[in-house]
């Protein structure tokens, strides 16, 4: 079904972060962990319960997705950029492989880094609390896409970056704002109506109130729509990550 270059590539992406598993898995999880003994524990008491589910375990679903969309996010632009610095990528790119086989292997390194890292956050935190998940299959779901869509992100961030900083500059001023404005540690039903009209606008609050939805069973907006915005970003993210393997674009020189 797939070629054995293809497999390659994939197999190349996703041992690269592996071997380095105490770079790119076990922070997250420790991160998360402080996240949740820190904030749930300190503020838990004083908020109490949202939509009858203990705030300690309402924040774990956003915390989860904070690390699937930094860590899909970070392995497929590193590696992009890695490619093109070191000039391996004239390597890749004489193989008899199409733009869309190139691209998807990057984002699958990418998306499987992700979702392992959403996978634990979500393990550590039904060891520290009392959750309980309520559709593992919709949970699985919703972080193979949303790891996907930043994945494919990454590697477009990737062609286009002339630099480390460039990568770097996603993270600390898109992704982290975006992300703790999009209901992380609160639900919009909080906000003043102008504010949660502003949060709606945000496209990771979607993300978060749907794996929100999967894990907990409670939503702020139509999870369906959190869906479909999710996989409306992951198709259109990867067929622009195609386009340019498939042109070359600010690769080929």
């Amino acid at each position: 079904m797939f070629n054995i270059g293809f497999l390659t590539l994939v197999r190349r992406e996703v041992f690269r972060f592996l071997a380095l598993y105490k770079q790119t898995l076990v922070p997250s999880v420790i991160s998360s962990g402080l996240y949740i003994m820190v904030f749930g524990q300190s503020l838990g008491s004083r908020i109490g319960p949202i939509k009858d589910v203990s705030y300690i375990s309402y924040i774990i679903p956003g915390l989860a997705m904070m690390s699937v969309i930094n860590n899909a996010y970070q392995n497929s632009s590193s590696s992009m950029i890695q490619s093109k610095f070191l000039r391996f990528i004239d390597d890749i790119l004489v193989t008899p492989l199409s733009g869309l086989e190139l691209s998807t292997s990057y984002i699958l390194g990418g998306a499987v880094r992700g979702s392992l890292n959403g996978i634990l956050v979500l393990l550590i935190g039904m060891m520290l609390t009392d959750l309980n998940v309520n559709s593992w299959p919709m949970t699985f779901l919703y972080i193979i896409t949303v790891s996907w869509t930043f994945a494919a992100l990454g590697v477009i961030i990737g062609i286009t970056a002339e630099n480390w900083d460039q990568i770097s500059v996603f993270t600390n001023f898109i992704f982290m704002p975006l992300t703790f404005l999009g209901g992380v540690f609160y639900s919009i039903d909080m906000l003043p109506e102008f504010w949660r009209g502003i949060s709606q606008v945000n496209p990771l609050y979607w993300m978060i109130n749907g794996m929100r939805y999967a894990t907990l069973g409670i939503y702020d907006t139509s999870p369906l729509l959190s869906l479909l915005i999710s996989s409306a970003f992951a198709i259109t993210f990867t067929f622009v990550a195609s386009i340019m393997f498939s042109r070359g674009y600010k690769i080929k020189v």
